[in-house]
């Protein structure tokens, strides 16, 4: 496999949406048109099972899809590689990006009608070789079994945005609908007992408990109206990945309609971007954005999935992720900012989940997750 392919594996499955000719026409991330566009387009595909695309992270910036070929709707996961990467250059460096978290706190405190914004920071790596997508996505796939692993070559040379996110968007089968947010985090410790003082800490967090709150509140909004029925939990549960505990929470629902209007791709395009990735009120948590970071996110934090022609389908949080263009890796963390957040917290959490992908690029030995590595 190349960089030609798209590909979404989870819970042992692992999907594939094939090359540059089966490539559906680019469209705009919030575009429902578009969405009805993918739709239609494997109506009038018999045999074909599916499409994989992405989102980016802001509705008027481009969105991608890729339709499977019949004939290679699988694949072998190769051996992972090693690579050799130069050390990451920080964007913003920690100190700085600690800054711009002191001006987001100031500015929540300003303003009682902004509840949480999401900043974050980029590593940017070079490699001493052309890496191969393929062992990039197997190296994922081997270290979160159980995450999302996905990869997306996307339009006009924009690179192959690649990652294992932990939080499901939203899920369609038929009528069933959910949507796994997460919000609310701590780094992971190598010691156990440590480890597990922090997953207490975050549990009996007042903060990460509000902040989790606004997410859920957000995707329960969305999804209330659309459905007969649906089961939010009182509280959330913690989540573990290799390099940080989370509060998530399992929101279950089934649809009153079924249609084009709650095809999975649909429902995401109404979720993205949660206040998980962006904040809220979602238009002011985006002007303190374009004010506070320094560069486009890009795809980063949008969301990848697949659609199958009945609406079916899975759609995550483009998380734990990167941006590769040629031996060029772009990778992308964020913190979510409410009133009390400490910088020198959110640079640790940043840290924490920036060496998610460190560890499974090679960039960083695996239990250098305890990631003052990249802080």
């Amino acid at each position: 496999m190349t960089g030609t392919y798209a590909v979404f594996a989870t819970a042992g499955r692992t999907l594939v949406a094939g090359a540059r000719s089966h490539r559906l026409p680019a469209g705009r991330s919030g575009d429902t048109r578009w969405a009805d566009a993918v739709l239609a387009a494997l109506a009038r595909s018999p045999g074909t099972p599916y499409a994989i695309g992405a989102l980016s992270f802001r509705p008027d910036a481009p969105a991608t899809a890729l339709l499977a070929d019949p004939a290679r709707s699988t694949m072998e996961r190769p051996m992972p590689v090693r690579y050799a990467w130069s050390a990451a250059t920080e964007v913003p460096p920690p100190a700085r990006y600690a800054v711009a978290v002191r001006a987001a706190v100031d500015r929540l405190a300003a303003d009682p009608g902004l509840g949480k914004v999401v900043l974050g920071r980029w590593l940017e790596l070079t490699c001493a070789a052309d890496p191969d997508p393929a062992h990039l996505l197997a190296a994922l796939a081997a270290r979160h079994p159980a995450g999302h692993v996905f990869g997306v070559p996307l339009d006009r040379g924009a690179g192959y945005l690649l990652g294992a996110s932990p939080e499901l968007l939203v899920g369609r089968r038929g009528r069933r609908v959910r949507s796994t947010p997460l919000a609310g985090s701590i780094p992971r410790a190598a010691d156990p007992v440590e480890d597990r003082t922090r997953a207490d800490l975050l549990r009996d967090s007042a903060k990460d408990r509000h902040e989790h709150a606004l997410v859920v509140d957000a995707v329960a909004e969305v999804l209330g109206p659309l459905c007969r029925r649906l089961d939010v939990p009182a509280r959330p549960a913690l989540v573990g990945t290799d390099t940080m505990w989370h509060l998530g929470s399992q929101i279950a629902g089934e649809l009153r309609e079924v249609g084009p209007a709650t095809s999975a791709l649909r429902l995401a395009q109404l979720l993205h971007p949660t206040p998980a990735v962006c904040g809220t009120p979602r238009d002011a948590a985006y002007r303190l954005i374009d004010e506070l970071e320094p560069a486009d996110r890009g795809p980063l934090t949008g969301a990848v999935g697949w659609l199958d022609a009945s609406g079916d389908g899975d759609w995550a949080v483009a998380i734990r992720a990167g941006l590769l263009r040629g031996r060029r890796m772009r990778l992308f963390a964020g913190a979510g900012i409410v009133p009390g957040s400490d910088p020198d917290a959110e640079v640790a959490e940043t840290g924490a989940k920036l060496a998610t992908m460190l560890a499974a690029i090679g960039a960083i030995a695996p239990r250098a997750a305890d990631a003052a590595a990249v802080a």
